[in-house]
């Protein structure tokens, strides 16, 4: 009998360890032969800790399971879910990038290769250079970590590039509330992301990489540095990757936690053990990025999507999507949400159906008032809105962006002019002070929207100008999007910022 149990953070900050270790105690009371598997998540967070029981005849779920649970789930009497593939928040998605995630032990590389891995690798291994940059070019990916820039064409700027040195940066800074992608496919596929890496690596002609990956992920650090120590004792890194003449290595850096240090020029100063403000751009990270060198910046779900792509081909990849967003997009969905978790599909599905159908609307049971897309940067976009497709240039269209592709969802009783507010002092908070327009803004902008509060009515013409010179002066996102859900949230439910003394009127 093997028995899988989730060793994802969500999974056992709801109590996974417990049940596992109750199940081993169990089994071993009963003279039972069990084998327990820890894998990473499914991504049904309302189902963790989500165990599942093979007997030989196919995987069937349970959940959530407490350890008060397991003497039923052993004697067969505790009521099943399933096949997971069969529930329906999972058997409505396409799988491309998470398609290994909760289905193997993730530091298990033989289930790995079994499961598709190191074909990718072994595919760009063959081919050239400009031919690994035209096949990312050719998939249509693009940055995943928030900014939407075309993968292809950064790595091509890299491969170009004439230097002795060049390096593969991996942002696994993931601090945008409600978002927890980079955090899953670490702690369930870390293979993926090195292999990822390598072909990057190959691509570019780098030889170093880099994982920035934030203080507050210990169980993914944990998995990721046990990750690249079986890479390299199985020449998955190392001088010659996989026996080519190839040299590719990699090295997991802990970065402290600021939400700014997730801006690809913050992270590299924190990468080389300075403080973590912003660059000027130009000169490109691409030209003059890590130590000065040539370096290729992309999130960890746009590198772990690359051996998927290299496995299946470009064409593939590419039939998925809507419009310029090609590919699938691992929505992140939170908040206010029935069934919250991570849901890979195709770019294109609406909002409604997203928030409506795949997340069954609020917890709380009361009428869906607004969904922030994008993370603490991302528009607040209204009920009326929702037939919006997910896409790049579709959310733009409507003042609002994807981003990390974090969704979080509130019900009718959240007060946006207090969301406003948040989003103003999360700047302030966490503006790393290189510009005026996001340090002194942000400060500013809370001082505005509490006038608004206590019923000045020319505070709101004065907050939409702060707003635009955020917008338009700040040197990076930060400063510069903070102004989405601020304005979004006043254009939209301008009820919330009525004044003290119009509501008592």
């Amino acid at each position: 009998m093997k028995i899988y149990v989730p060793l994802d953070s969500a999974a056992r900050a709801l109590g996974a360890d417990q049940v596992a270790q109750v199940i081993a105690a169990e089994a071993r009371n009963r003279g039972l032969t069990v084998q327990i598997i820890r894998n990473g998540s499914r991504g049904m967070i309302w189902l963790e800790p989500l165990v599942e029981v093979d007997l030989g005849q196919g995987r069937q779920a349970y959940g959530p399971v407490s350890p008060a649970d397991v003497p039923a789930l052993l004697d067969g009497k505790l009521s099943s879910l399933g096949p997971v593939e069969e529930i329906p928040f999972f058997a409505r998605q396409t799988r491309l990038t998470f398609a290994r995630c909760g289905v193997i032990d993730p530091l298990d590389l033989t289930a790995y290769q079994a499961h598709g891995g190191l074909a990718g690798l072994h595919r760009a291994i063959g081919m050239g250079s400009a031919q690994i940059v035209q096949e990312v070019a050719d998939s249509g990916l693009r940055g995943r970590g928030g900014a939407g820039f075309p993968t292809g064409i950064k790595w091509k700027t890299v491969a170009e590039a004439q230097a002795a040195q060049k390096y593969i940066v991996c942002n696994a800074d993931e601090g945008d509330s409600g978002t927890f992608a980079d955090r899953m496919i670490i702690e369930g596929d870390p293979f993926s992301l090195i292999e990822g890496m390598a072909i990057a690596g190959i691509g570019v002609g780098a030889t170093r990489g880099y994982v920035y990956l934030r203080s507050e992920y210990p169980v993914a650090i944990d998995i990721l540095n046990r990750a690249v120590q079986i890479a390299r004792e199985n020449g998955l890194l190392g001088p010659q990757v996989l026996g080519s003449g190839h040299a590719f290595d990699i090295e997991v850096r802990v970065g402290a936690g600021a939400y700014v240090c997730g801006e690809e020029t913050s992270l590299l100063n924190s990468l080389e053990g300075k403080r973590g403000v912003v660059r000027a751009k130009p000169p490109l990270p691409a030209l003059e990025g890590f130590l000065g060198r040539p370096t290729v910046v992309n999130n960890v779900i746009s590198l772990a999507t690359v051996p998927v792509i290299f496995e299946k081909g470009a064409a593939h990849y590419a039939d998925f999507g809507l419009g310029r967003s090609r590919g699938t997009v691992t929505l992140q969905i939170a908040g206010n949400v029935r069934h919250g978790g991570l849901f890979e599909t195709a770019f294109g599905a609406t909002l409604d159906q997203v928030v409506n159908q795949i997340g069954g609307g609020t917890a709380s049971g009361r009428p869906v008032k607004a969904v922030q897309v994008g993370g603490p940067l991302g528009a607040y976009i209204p009920v009326e809105q929702f037939d919006t497709p997910l896409g790049y240039e579709e959310l733009d269209q409507k003042g609002g962006l994807i981003g990390h592709a974090g969704l979080v969802v509130f019900d009718d009783s959240a007060d946006m002019l207090r969301m406003a507010r948040f989003a103003m002092e999360f700047c302030a908070v966490e503006s790393c002070g290189k510009c005026t327009p996001c340090r002194i803004g942000a400060v500013r902008g809370v001082e505005t929207i509490d006038r608004i509060a206590q019923g000045d009515p020319g505070a709101i013409e004065l907050l939409t100008d702060l707003c635009d010179t955020m917008r338009d002066g700040s040197l990076c996102a930060l400063g510069g999007f903070t102004p989405y859900p601020v304005m979004s949230a006043l254009r939209h439910f301008p009820d919330d910022f009525a004044t003290q003394k119009e509501a008592a009127e």
